[in-house]
């Protein structure tokens, strides 16, 4: 059965200022190209990315070190943040830092999340590997999807920036969680 494999990368270290869109530091740029040079053996040929400025660029830096990757951005991958339409599904003590969230990054009922899973999850006819380069809290909404945990259990599943997590989909069973968090290729990891 064909399979889909996800890599999904969090940006490198983006610079510390009051910057809407900061770019990487020259710490984030080594993590990109790092993470790059771990994900050659993966045979993966896309690079996908949200269109905040540290994610471009570590999805470039990436694609450099894959050598045969072309990078594509997917508002998909853009810096989302849950928010339950039913707040009983979440445990009270996160409800007052989600309803502090900025309104350009609340995704009210996850629907763009799950959108994206659903998107990038599906086998096609042939296998195909891809590398998502995203954030934090999209890594946990794809990790809690994968695992079919409950609602709430994105929150706290934090990832250090270049870090990497698969995720295995075939249409013969259920979702694989294969890695999270590997940041074993990272010089302070």
């Amino acid at each position: 059965m064909p399979t889909t494999t996800l890599y999904l990368v969090r940006h490198g270290e983006a610079e510390n200022n009051d910057a809407t869109d900061p770019a990487l530091t020259a710490t984030g740029l080594v993590q990109a190209r790092s993470t790059g040079n771990v994900l050659r053996s993966t045979g993966a040929d896309l690079v996908i990315h949200g269109t905040r400025r540290r994610s471009i660029e570590s999805a470039r830096a990436i694609a450099t070190a894959l050598d045969t990757a072309s990078t594509q951005s997917s508002d998909l991958f853009e810096d989302r943040t849950p928010i339950p339409e039913d707040w009983s599904d979440v445990p009270v003590r996160y409800h007052a830092s989600l309803r502090d969230v900025p309104s350009a990054e609340a995704d009210h009922g996850a629907r763009r999340l799950t959108q994206a899973v659903e998107h990038f999850s599906r086998p096609g006819p042939d296998d195909r590997t891809i590398v998502a380069v995203t954030h934090t809290f999209v890594f946990g909404w794809f990790v809690r999807s994968a695992l079919d945990a409950p609602w709430w259990r994105w929150i706290g599943l934090n990832t250090a920036n270049g870090a990497i997590t698969a995720i295995r989909w075939s249409s013969d069973r259920d979702s694989r969680l294969l890695s999270f968090n590997e940041r074993g290729h990272l010089a302070d990891s």
